[in-house]
């Protein structure tokens, strides 16, 4: 009888047996660049709008808006931006509380405290991995309370809570209809985080037109890039606009007068960054094909291999399968570091889950709820390699050259 494989080995088999053995390490998430982007990028040089007007970023803003469903986008510099201007579209004002997961990256509580106000974590749902309606729900009614004059307010603190910030963590929309009727009772405005999640959608609704405003990012590391940028969007035409001014230096429309109206940004996202995106957007819909069937491929390997769960959907939901997820079972979370390092050494750079934003030392203050299974997750999380050219569909050509 053959010996019984180890968890890490088993782990490290299922990755080759879906993206195959190649040549250079495979990393977790890569830029894809097989259509027009030279080509525009050309034509930006060519007629020298390259930097922060063009129409490449008008056409741009339309695309995105376009991709997720809402009716107005504003393009800038990165989702850290994005997520910063939001909240001052929203209302939010120094000194104010924003919940927001502990599970997420850095910059959804960083964009906070960009604003001056004070990040809040709450609990996140095991099925969607992101902010937990039901255990929102619960938080408030032990810590909110009402002021005089209407406002929500932590009781602990004394501080408004201002905002609540659902984000769809690897492209998993968060159990939007729960939270948005939540929301509406208390009269706070859901910002989406939507950084991770263009193309995924809940019952036909893309992820960032849901809430009041939604955020992308185009890092290279997302499912289409800009190099680095990132979008607002919205159904609110007033709040679009009021973007637009806001990220364009406050400037008031002249044909050469510099008059300006109050403290803005200059977060525009440059016309040679954009025209990239445009064309990384012509292929939105091939790309989240092969994102699908790589899931699908990842979820019939591991799905003999013992220890280990392939996170699937919630219903309702279409996920841009922008990173693939392994749950490890319980009893064996304790191997999740010689998965990583197995892997690792096989060539196959996956990586675990952010650290919980409640343990960085800056935001080890804040207030926050129960996180026990944002605790639990952190310790159980493996993401794997998914980039749109891993597909099984694409195993017998080769790559490179197009990359």
């Amino acid at each position: 009888m053959a010996p019984e494989l180890s968890l890490e080995t088993s782990v490290t088999t299922a990755i080759s047996d879906v993206v195959g053995h190649r040549e250079t390490a495979v990393g977790l998430h890569e830029p894809w660049f097989r259509g027009r982007e030279l080509e525009y990028a050309r034509d930006c040089l060519e007629t020298g709008w390259i930097s922060s007007v063009g129409a490449y970023v008008n056409r741009f803003e339309e695309e995105v808006a376009r991709a997720c469903g809402a009716e107005f986008g504003v393009a800038v510099v990165n989702g850290t931006a994005a997520l910063q201007v939001a909240f001052q579209l929203c209302g939010v004002a120094p000194g104010d509380e924003v919940i927001l997961p502990s599970l997420t990256f850095v910059a959804t509580a960083n964009a906070v405290s960009h604003r001056g106000a004070v990040p809040h974590f709450v609990d996140s749902a095991e099925d969607t991995l992101g902010l937990c309606p039901e255990k929102l729900r619960a938080h408030l009614a032990r810590v909110g309370r009402r002021r005089a004059d209407g406002v929500l307010e932590n009781r602990e603190t004394g501080r408004r809570i201002a905002a609540v910030v659902p984000v769809h963590v690897f492209g998993n929309p968060v159990a939007m209809d729960a939270l948005v009727a939540l929301c509406d009772d208390l009269g706070l405005p859901v910002i989406e985080d939507s950084t991770e999640a263009l193309g995924s959608s809940l019952d036909g609704r893309g992820c960032g037109s849901i809430g009041r405003v939604g955020t992308f990012s185009f890092n290279g590391n997302k499912i289409l890039t800009t190099g680095g940028g990132g979008a607002l969007v919205t159904n609110d035409g007033d709040l679009a606009r009021r973007a637009k001014h806001l990220t364009t230096t406050a400037k008031l429309p002249h044909k050469w007068a510099f008059e300006h109206d109050e403290v803005a940004y200059n977060y525009r996202l440059p016309n040679l960054n954009a025209a990239v995106g445009c064309a990384q957007l012509e292929q939105l819909p091939y790309f989240l094909s092969l994102k699908k069937d790589l899931a699908a491929a990842y979820a019939e390997a591991f799905s003999t291999v013992a220890g280990v769960r392939f996170h699937g959907e919630t219903k309702g939901a279409a996920r841009n399968n922008w990173l693939n997820t392994l749950i490890l079972d319980r009893d064996v979370a304790d191997q999740r570091d010689a998965i990583l390092q197995a892997t690792h050494n096989a060539g196959y750079l996956t990586r675990p889950i952010w650290r919980l934003l409640h343990f960085l030392p800056m935001y080890a203050e804040c207030p926050r709820a129960d996180l026990s299974v944002a605790m639990d997750l952190e310790r159980r999380v493996v993401n794997l390699p998914s980039s749109a050219w891993l597909a099984p569909a694409l195993a017998d050509e080769t790559q490179t050259a197009e990359r």
